[in-house]
């Protein structure tokens, strides 16, 4: 499930009032850092939105098989058992309430802002781009900006590169690595 990071001018947009910013791998690696120092790893739950069948919005899963390769415990939508629109309401129930939750989604962005991570300590609301409205996920979100918006979001998904999508999601992998000190 992908949103759409473009600030509109609508009220009824969750992120209009949220404090997220734009990083690199860099920042991305540093926000993990800051989570580390306040929540132990098995706090931690990663949910990992997006589906298998979309280059574009399969970033979620490769992420969470990704995290699931590091052992971490609590991960939630892998390529094998995705979380995506058909089975959300499902799995977020699945949660332990004492958990912090990680939202991890894909997400359409402006020219300039593909290939960063849009990271905040808010949730992330999975689907806007396609006229979604779930409720928002997670006690910290990042959505990865894997393409450009444009008058077509599930055409730009299906389009998008999935080598940009593969690295973005390894990316995130190693920030969560290296930023919580995980060792394999």
């Amino acid at each position: 499930m992908v949103f759409i990071m473009i600030n509109r001018r609508s009220s009824l947009l969750p992120y209009d009032n949220q404090d997220r910013r734009n990083v690199n791998q860099d920042g991305l690696t540093d926000f993990f850092r800051d989570i580390g120092a306040t929540h132990a790893i098995d706090t931690l739950a990663f949910v990992c939105i997006g589906t298998d069948r979309s280059t574009g919005d399969a970033l979620g899963p490769l992420t969470g098989s990704g995290l699931v390769a590091y052992g971490l415990p609590h991960v939630i939508g892998t390529m094998d058992f995705p979380c995506d629109a058909h089975n959300l309401h499902e799995r977020i129930p699945q949660i332990e309430e004492h958990l912090q939750v990680i939202a991890i989604d894909a997400c359409l962005g402006r020219h300039h802002t593909v290939g960063l991570y849009s990271i905040g300590a808010t949730p992330l609301f999975p689907a806007l781009s396609v006229g979604g409205r779930f409720p928002g996920v997670g006690n910290y979100s990042i959505a990865a900006i894997v393409n450009e918006n444009g008058p077509k979001p599930y055409w730009t998904l299906q389009t998008t590169s999935l080598h940009t999508v593969m690295n973005m999601s390894q990316d995130i992998v190693q920030a969560v690595v290296q930023g919580l000190g995980i060792l394999k």
